[in-house]
């Protein structure tokens, strides 16, 4: 057994650190689910967490799993709104998985789960159509950290190639590391790793935990961002795009790679002035090493619970080409010329200030990846390394 065994043997949750409340984040029920108990540690850490919400109802369900934990709404969108504000601890065994996507160009990548859902607000959140969250929109932490970072390090040496892990898919990876400290049991993790290496996108404005951690250029920070004027219309409950910029350059500044992913583009009336200002200030203000764009691409139920919050008279639901029959991967998006016209416009102003910039695009196929001039970028998206 070598010093880093003993280190992956070693990894605990982090029970030093003094939780602070997620601004935005109104916690109005807590269910501890089955596993978030079993143990002094999980138990010490639950309870200092539950002692920030006093006026929170509390229910012990140990031998309920996350998975199972619904709501009565027959309505979505309340039931949406119900599962915003509730808090779940419980266990993920299958929290470290490899992607399957099929029908698009994404390359597929390991990713992991502390975290279940999200507590901001996005009006187009395909997230919220996926199975297990329509069934339980609840806001997820879950406690077997210390099990997800060993099962990491057994795949990481098994593949025996710097491999990143996505923390980010299910998730948005930093909303709830106020609450929960984990980047600090996470981070020095990937930095002291031989061959494992973490991406994690995220929106949130709170990267006070990252600040004096020795990453050694292992983590990779994205943010998911948009125009001002976009983020103001359809990103509610979610930091400010000046806020996530002042992120953004914090930890370029401590030396994190920095990413992002401007996604979903939205072409409402005017965006060409919206996001060439943005692009334009992006690229000025931050020493990004890669970006990655996006369109719409949306579940039928997300879009559903989308029409409940803005009606179908929307102006996202109004430009989206229905999924016919099996084709594809099962979202909804706008045309392939639109997203072809939006890609190709935001790529030419990058090309003109950043020639060196890496470039890619997401959940998109391989002919728009040809058609905008990154078929050499193919697989070399955000996720990845």
């Amino acid at each position: 057994m070598n010093l880093f065994d003993n280190h992956i043997n070693q990894i605990t949750l982090p029970l030093d650190y003094e939780p602070l409340k997620p601004r935005g984040f109104k916690v109005e029920k807590i269910i501890l689910a089955k596993g978030s108990l079993t143990t002094p540690e999980r138990e010490n850490f639950v309870r200092k967490i539950i002692a920030l919400y006093p006026e929170a109802e509390i229910s012990e369900c140990p031998d309920k799993p996350h998975n199972r934990v619904g709501f009565d709404e027959a309505d979505s969108l309340e039931r949406h709104k119900k599962g915003k504000r509730t808090l779940v601890f419980g266990e993920l065994k299958t929290a470290v998985r490899f992607s399957e996507e099929e029908g698009n160009a994404c390359p597929n990548y390991w990713h992991f789960s502390p975290y279940g859902f999200c507590p901001y607000g996005c009006k187009y959140c395909y997230l919220a159509g996926t199975k297990g969250v329509w069934f339980s929109p609840a806001i997820k932490i879950y406690v077997n950290l210390p099990e997800m970072l060993q099962e990491i390090d057994k795949i990481a040496m098994h593949i025996k190639n710097p491999t990143a892990f996505y923390l980010g898919k299910l998730q948005d990876g930093l909303a709830l590391d106020s609450l929960t400290g984990y980047s600090r049991a996470i981070i020095p993790f990937f930095a002291e790793h031989k061959y494992a290496r973490m991406t994690l996108l995220t929106k949130s404005d709170n990267v006070e935990n990252l600040l004096n951690l020795d990453h050694k250029g292992n983590t990779i920070l994205s943010w998911s961002v948009n125009p001002p004027e976009i983020a103001e219309r359809f990103e509610e409950n979610t930091p400010s795009i000046e806020s996530r910029l002042t992120a953004m350059k914090k930890v370029a500044e401590k030396g994190y790679p920095i990413r992002a992913v401007m996604m979903p583009i939205i072409p409402v009336e005017g965006w060409q002035s919206y996001y060439y200002k943005f692009t334009r200030r992006l690229i000025a203000e931050v020493p990004l090493k890669r970006l990655t764009l996006g369109g719409v691409c949306i579940y039928p139920n997300a879009q559903k619970l989308m029409e409940s919050k803005m009606s179908k008279q929307n102006p996202i639901s109004a430009g989206i080409k229905k999924v016919s029959g099996k084709s594809g991967d099962g979202r909804n998006r706008y045309s392939h010329d639109k997203r072809r016209e939006i890609y190709s416009f935001i790529l030419d102003i990058v090309h003109k200030l950043r020639p060196d910039l890496e470039l890619a695009l997401c959940l998109e196929d391989k002919i728009l990846w040809e058609e905008t001039g990154l078929r050499q970028r193919l697989g070399h998206c955000n996720c990845v390394l």
